[in-house]
C-alpha cells in the first residue's frame, strides 16, 4: 500500500438521542460495535470504529445523543459529545428525517456554528418519509447553518451509505493507517462485550430500568477446552430494580445472559459460557466515584 495516495482522518457521529448514529456505525464497520436501542441515550461513551478500504482509512467517533442533563452521568455524555468537535476532521450532524427542528436541534447546530470543522448534514430514516417532504427538510436546515455537504441515507437498509463514505474520505487529506485493517474499533473487548449485555437490558426492560443500569465485566478467562468464561455485573441503583431485571424465577435474567451470549460469541469467534449477576449501588449516576468505576471517567471530556 502506497503512502503517498492513502488518506486517513477522524469523522464524529452527533446528533439528538435516537437520530441513529449507532445504526450507521454498525453498517459501515459491518459489525455490530455500538449497542442499538429504540430508547434514546443509549451510548454514553465516544466510542470509536475503524473503517478501513484500500485508500482510506476513517476513525468514526460514536457520540453520546445531546440531550438536557438530569444528573451528573448526563452531564458527562453531553459534554463528552460536544468535545468531540474539535478533536476530528469531519463532523457528522445526523438528523431523523421524520422529526420536527425544534430546540435540541437548534442547540446543537448553534455549537457547530463555534467550530471550523468541515460539517456535513445526514438526513438518516429517508425510507420513512415522503421525496417531498425529504426536501422541505434539506431546504430548512440550509436556512440554518451553511453545511459542507447535505447527504440523505437510510442507516438501516444502507441506502446511500456507500456514497456518504465516499464524500468524507474525499475530505481526507493524505495519511497515515493508524489501526490495523483487520481492527474495527479501538475499545477493549471488556468494554464492548459490557455494551453487549446492557444493550440486551434496554431491549428486555421497560420503566426507569434502562438508564439506571451500568455494566461491569468482572472477569474474562480462557478455559481449557478453547471456551471463554466471563463474569459480568448488572448494577442498578434500587432494589425494585434488581427484581425487574432477575424477573420471575430469575427469566429475564436467563433470557439476557442468553441473548448476549449470541452476540458475545459473535464478537469472539469462541464459545462463551457468561455468567451475569445483578447488585444495587444507590443513586450511582450522581456519584462521581461510581461513575469512575463504571469507565465514565473525568480524563474523557
Amino acid at each position: 500500500m502506497s503512502n503517498n495516495t492513502f488518506k486517513s482522518g477522524f469523522a464524529a457521529l452527533i446528533g439528538r438521542p435516537n437520530a441513529g448514529k449507532s445504526t450507521l456505525l454498525n453498517h459501515i464497520i459491518g459489525e455490530k460495535i455500538a449497542i442499538m436501542s429504540d430508547k434514546p441515550q443509549t451510548t454514553r461513551n465516544k466510542i470509536q470504529g475503524v473503517y478501513t478500504s484500500n485508500t482510506a482509512q476513517v476513525v468514526f467517533i460514536d457520540t453520546p445523543g445531546i440531550h438536557k442533563p438530569k444528573h451528573k452521568l448526563g452531564d458527562f455524555m453531553v459534554r463528552s459529545a460536544i468535545q468531540s468537535l474539535e478533536e476530528v476532521d469531519i463532523v457528522l450532524f445526523l438528523v431523523d428525517a421524520s422529526e420536527k427542528y425544534g430546540p435540541g436541534e437548534e442547540f446543537i447546530v448553534n455549537k457547530l456554528k463555534e467550530t471550523s470543522t468541515p460539517v456535513f448534514l445526514v438526513i438518516n430514516k429517508v425510507d420513512q418519509v415522503h421525496p417531498d417532504a425529504l426536501l422541505e427538510k434539506i431546504e430548512e436546515y440550509r436556512k440554518r447553518h451553511e453545511f459542507a455537504e447535505i447527504i440523505p441515507v437510510s442507516a438501516l437498509n444502507g441506502n446511500n451509505v456507500s456514497t456518504l463514505l465516499e464524500q468524507v474520505t474525499g475530505y481526507l487529506e493524505e495519511g497515515p493507517q493508524y489501526y490495523p485493517e483487520d481492527q474495527i474499533t479501538d475499545h477493549p473487548e471488556r468494554f464492548v462485550i459490557s455494551e453487549l449485555v446492557r444493550e440486551k437490558v434496554l431491549h428486555l426492560t421497560t420503566q426507569e430500568v434502562p438508564h439506571s443500569i451500568a455494566v461491569s465485566v468482572e472477569q474474562m478467562k480462557e478455559r481449557e477446552n478453547g471456551a471463554v468464561y466471563i463474569g459480568c455485573v448488572i448494577v442498578v441503583e434500587r432494589s425494585s430494580q434488581k427484581g425487574i431485571i432477575i424477573g420471575k424465577q430469575g427469566r429475564m435474567l436467563k433470557e439476557i445472559g442468553q441473548r448476549a451470549r449470541e452476540d458475545i460469541q459473535n464478537l469472539l469467534g469462541s464459545n462463551v459460557f457468561l455468567d451475569v449477576w445483578v447488585k444495587v449501588q444507590k443513586d450511582w449516576r450522581n456519584s462521581q466515584r461510581q461513575l469512575n468505576e463504571h469507565g465514565y471517567t473525568e480524563e474523557d471530556y
